[in-house]
């Protein structure tokens, strides 16, 4: 039986939070220039596997176990951006199952290592930040893939109600406890929209004048665990009907904010909450009464390599890189770009320019999957071949609009680049690739 009171149990598990064991909620003071309203930090990594995702892992195991779905199976499978994997691999230890996780090989390296150390057999992929549902080569795909095959089992904290019912059960209720039942905002970063959509129920239920506030990172974003409003539009548990307002803010706003928490407040706070802090500040008024509460998903200790990017002036002086990777680093800067400019677009975008202007379609896949079915017209040219300018197919009219094309939309994005680079000067990239093209219906044609 668990004892909160001499801290003392049986058992890791018992430690997950609840209104009996809440993870703190501090004040924050150096870095809110509010003078009238008091905002709370509500610091997760109290939970025993160091994320606010623990919360989710716990009760999707705990629902699939009380359906009866695990019954014959033990190998558990799940597409994750890190923390819900974490928190997985060391319940599914606890619990007697095995854990294999399908993820970015863009991830922090730190949370790559930190899931193999806890016992997860991992598989990285070219894939975003966040696992983008239709996504053929993904990594929601793959899981999918792996869960079919016998004995496995996947979770798919994407799509289950028990991820924001985790919240309705826990941080909701912790919330109002804690509070004493004064909150009046409560606001958290989105990403499967788990936390703000469960959390905010539950608080709109016991007062529905409180206000739910949704921060995103702008697309092209480099904060791991969290989605901007583009691929928000991906995910099940968005809901912003049933929220007060959604804010945008910046990487380096983010990253600023995080500095700022572990500097002035001895938080050990990382990205993540620096980006709902700050989102926080633009929305929250400075008024009697006001009492905030914003989600600090995890500590900074995962993000050593993000840090370093964004915040080069903590690490000194370095020796300098070889000139290869000083390029290689700056077309990764220019594509991070390129990802949030005008010149990608949707499939609606694209449907329009094709009946406006035609423009020549630009395949970059492999010449098998562009057989088995592409866009009407489209030309199939290699990476390499544009790499090295020789393609004979492009047109000779550097004014022609062109459309890069792959199958979720990345390697396309650097072949607008590459003909960027070779004198095109309309050149736009598909968002999402043939597998957004193909989810909404659109005619294909086959070689």
């Amino acid at each position: 039986m668990a004892d909160h009171h001499r801290r003392v149990y049986e058992s890791i598990l018992e430690l997950l939070s609840g209104v009996d064991n809440p993870t703190p909620l501090v004040r924050l003071h150096r870095v809110v220039p509010h003078r009238h309203a008091a905002l709370y930090g509500k610091l997760e990594w109290y939970n025993p596997f160091g994320a606010v995702k623990d919360r989710v892992a716990a009760n999707l195991v705990r629902d699939a176990e009380d359906q009866g779905l695990l019954a014959s199976k033990r190998s558990l499978v799940e597409p994750t951006s890190g923390n819900t994997g974490m928190a997985l691999a060391m319940i599914a230890n606890a619990r007697g199952y095995r854990l294999t996780t399908t993820l970015s090989a863009a991830i922090p390296e730190e949370k790559r290592a930190v899931l193999r150390l806890f016992g997860s057999e991992v598989i990285e992929l070219a894939d975003e930040l966040c696992p983008a549902p239709g996504a053929p080569e993904g990594a929601i795909a793959l899981a999918a893939a792996i869960a079919g095959k016998p004995g496995y089992h996947q979770l798919n904290q994407y799509q289950n109600p028990a991820n924001p019912d985790a919240h309705y059960r826990s941080t909701g209720p912790e919330i109002w406890k804690q509070t004493g039942g004064r909150v009046t905002h409560f606001v958290a970063a989105l990403g499967t929209c788990g936390t703000i959509t469960g959390t905010g129920r539950y608080l709109k239920e016991q007062d529905p004048r409180v206000k739910v506030l949704g921060v995103h990172p702008r697309d092209g974003h480099d904060i791991p665990g969290v989605r901007s409003l583009r691929q928000l539009k991906q995910t099940e548990f968005f809901l912003p009907a049933e929220y007060d307002g959604l804010v945008e803010v910046s990487d380096e706003k983010a990253f600023r904010m995080c500095r700022r928490l572990n500097q002035e407040e001895s938080i050990i706070a990382g990205p993540s909450s620096g980006l709902a802090l700050a989102g926080a500040l633009e929305r929250v008024p400075d008024e009697p009464g006001t009492v905030c509460v914003v989600i600090f998903p995890d500590n900074a200790f995962k993000y050593a390599s993000s840090v370093r990017r964004h915040l080069p002036e903590l690490f000194g002086a370095t020796k300098a890189a070889p000139a290869t990777d000083e390029a290689g680093a700056l077309l990764g800067a220019a594509a991070r770009l390129a990802r949030g400019s005008p010149d990608v677009i949707d499939v609606g975008e694209l449907e329009e320019l094709l009946s406006d202007e035609q423009p020549l379609i630009i395949d970059v896949r492999p010449p098998s999957e562009f057989a088995e079915g592409h866009l009407a017209g489209a030309v199939n040219i290699a990476l390499e071949e544009l790499a090295d300018g020789a393609a004979p197919a492009l047109p000779r009219e550097r004014g022609r609009l062109l459309v890069t094309v792959c199958r979720v939309g990345e390697k396309s994005l650097y072949a607008m680049l590459l003909l960027k680079a070779l004198g095109y000067s309309r050149v736009k990239n598909l968002l999402g690739g043939m597998a957004a093209w193909t989810a909404e219906g659109m005619a294909t044609e086959a070689a």
